[in-house]
């Protein structure tokens, strides 16, 4: 596992309860947490930025999470155990998700040399509008 990091994959995504159409859900956010604490802590940051705008039983769930919910969370995380918030506001449920991760670290370009190919390509030529 040379240059191989350990860390976790959060992702954030919403799904609309009352969708006839039966759409995914969909993807509003993702994060490298390199750290358990740094995964739900980006959990916690969103839902503590988002409590004033939740419905009150969206807030319950949470505050839930923030007071109770997180030390489970973190334990799991520690186990490399993938965990999964999730609270609904109206017809939209809300999760967040962290998984165990292996990063592989990207190749460093300022001492590298481009590829050949990367000198075949030329400016873009502007075109002027008639006149």
């Amino acid at each position: 596992m040379t240059g191989l990091s350990r860390g976790y994959w959060c992702e954030c995504w919403t799904e609309d309860l009352t969708d006839a159409t039966e759409r995914p859900p969909t993807l509003h956010g993702s994060f490298d947490a390199y750290s358990a604490p740094q995964a739900d802590r980006w959990v916690a940051v969103a839902l503590r930025t988002i409590t004033p705008a939740l419905d009150p039983d969206a807030c319950d769930e949470a505050w839930a999470w923030l007071h109770e919910g997180r030390a489970d969370t973190r334990r799991a995380l520690l186990r490399s155990e993938p965990c999964t918030v999730t609270i609904s506001h109206g017809s939209t449920r809300i999760t967040w998700t962290i998984r165990p991760a292996l990063f592989l670290p990207l190749a460093h370009r300022e001492a590298a040399e481009l590829p050949s190919c990367a000198h075949d390509f030329k400016p873009h030529a502007t075109v002027s509008s008639p006149r």
